[in-house]
């Protein structure tokens, strides 16, 4: 199970990567072409998309990597099993929290595909967006869960 999520991560840290690069090179095609009086029509729409789902696809690769600030200055001051108490009742309050942020985003996709809401000037529908936002954060809870487990999996 570890070793999927380990993969699961990876692969959609790479679709973050490539939502950035989009990101990136769409900016700079729509400034120089906006100088030339052609601007590219949506590209703030589609920017603000693609930021959601760099946002998504890539925390929990992040959170895997430890790549998260940490505030360790209390935990200093506790020893081993006072830091993994602690480290796993924040955990699971994450957990919680991502579980709650999941569930409302299916909610707010199931809103935006009844509804047929879309970007005012491309027309993208919000919908999927929302349910790739859920999905993370229910990929980000596995990889929360899988470091209480290694916490207290060590000897």
């Amino acid at each position: 199970m570890e070793n999927l999520i380990a993969k699961i991560s990876k692969a959609i840290s790479l679709f973050a990567g490539l939502a950035l690069s989009i990101m990136m090179f769409l900016t700079f095609a729509d400034v120089v072409l906006r100088a030339g009086g052609v601007p590219i029509i949506g590209t703030y729409e589609i920017v603000s998309l693609l930021l959601a789902l760099t946002t998504a696809l890539g925390l929990p690769q992040v959170t895997m990597e430890k790549g998260h600030v940490y505030m360790e200055f209390v935990l200093e001051k506790l020893g081993e099993r006072g830091k993994r108490i602690m480290n796993t009742i924040t955990r699971l309050c994450v957990i919680f929290l991502f579980l709650l942020a999941g569930i409302y985003m299916i909610k707010v996709g199931k809103v935006y595909r009844m509804s047929g809401e879309v970007t005012a000037t491309v027309k993208i529908p919000f919908y999927p967006f929302a349910y790739t936002v859920a999905l993370c954060c229910f990929i980000q809870c596995a990889v929360l869960l899988r470091e209480v487990i290694s916490l207290w999996g060590k000897k």
